[in-house]
């Protein structure tokens, strides 16, 4: 029982995505073609709603799941592992039309291609996992 309010977020989550149509490959390709600005607002929204949520729980000293603190880390020094990462995780969401939230959603919808970016997803986090030890953190 303590699992379901987080499956019911999820559920409003893949809702919420499929209603914006967030999860549409045309959207997404519109985005990056810069034919629309629909995608651009929806993550503009979502920016704006991280960044207040963080306001939030520094000002509100919030809590996690389980009564521990929430704490934020200094990032300085480290902008080229996340520009490495954006350039990534770009390129995979250029070539298949769906980030994390989408692929799962995508196959809710019937779309069992979406079984291969998931394949490839794992893969690569497995691979991840394999070679972490000898990347720079």
């Amino acid at each position: 029982m303590k699992a379901l309010k987080f499956i019911v977020t999820g559920v409003l989550f893949g809702i919420v995505m499929a209603k914006s149509e967030a999860v549409s490959w045309y959207r997404i390709q519109e985005m990056f073609r810069f034919q629309s600005f629909h995608m651009f607002g929806i993550i503009g929204t979502a920016l704006l709603v991280g960044i207040v949520a963080v306001f939030m729980i520094k000002r509100y000293h919030i809590k996690d799941y389980s009564g521990n603190p929430i704490t934020f880390h200094d990032k300085t020094g480290r902008w080229l592992r996340y520009l490495l990462g954006g350039i990534i995780f770009g390129l995979g969401w250029a070539l298949t039309g769906a980030c994390p939230g989408p692929m799962f959603v995508n196959l809710g919808f019937g779309y069992w291609s979406m079984l291969i970016v998931i394949s490839g997803a794992l893969a690569g986090t497995f691979l991840y996992g394999l070679v972490r030890r000898w990347l720079p953190h």
